[in-house]
């Protein structure tokens, strides 16, 4: 053999040739075979060509998981190699309410990305079906939720005050909502008394309560 150290005689144990020379196949394959990218070794049957490198293919796997690569191939990221899975986990944007990776359709609001089915109000999960939210922290809410959070509902009618309000007994009302607890006529200018956390109208108050 041309290569071995200790000179051989190749006889009956076959042998490669190359440029006029013979060597037996265990040094053919240690000087001229391609090397395997991950254990350094010479490939001496399959060859896997990938990355711009050549592998064994069964050292051809995603650097994250270990696995080998099926049929859905391969992704890359600075020069490795990452199963979908992985490369989506590790790299795609996630999004802003479930936290898993954005890999199809997407809607981008807030600063984020969503999948379309995960942009709904925050309290309710109902979607937005007219286009429009309102944002609290960074997350989409519905007009009756948003202004619960921000303490703006009508304590009268529950439904949102977009005008003007009257701010009594820590509490917010339309005008025409904040009525008497009793007659139930309308408070005008806000004059009232207070009785458990009730208005009442002067007239009714002294009725109910100093008139016993």
């Amino acid at each position: 053999c041309s290569g071995c150290q200790v000179k051989e005689e190749i006889g009956s144990k076959g042998f490669c040739e190359r440029d006029g020379r013979a060597y037996c196949h265990e040094d053919y394959h240690n000087l001229f075979s391609p090397r395997c990218a991950y254990c350094r070794g010479p490939i001496r049957d399959k060859v896997l060509t990938a990355l711009d490198k050549t592998w064994h293919p069964e050292h051809f796997f995603c650097v994250q998981c270990g696995d080998v690569f099926g049929n859905e191939g391969y992704h890359e990221k600075n020069g490795k190699a990452y199963c979908r899975k992985d490369y989506f986990n590790m790299f795609a944007p996630k999004c802003g309410s479930c936290d898993r990776p954005v890999l199809d359709n997407y809607l981008s609001a807030l600063n984020n990305v969503w999948h379309p089915e995960c942009f709904v109000c925050r309290d309710c999960l109902n979607p937005f079906l007219s286009g429009s939210f309102f944002e609290v922290g960074g997350m989409p809410y519905c007009e009756l939720h948003y202004h619960q959070r921000q303490g703006s509902l009508c304590n009268g009618c529950q439904k949102p005050i977009n005008g003007r309000c009257i701010a009594a007994m820590g509490m917010r009302f339309h005008p025409e909502h904040f009525v008497c607890a009793f007659c139930l006529k309308q408070l005008s200018q806000g004059v009232f008394k207070e009785n458990k956390d009730k208005p009442y109208c002067n007239a009714c108050y002294n009725k109910l309560f100093l008139l016993q």
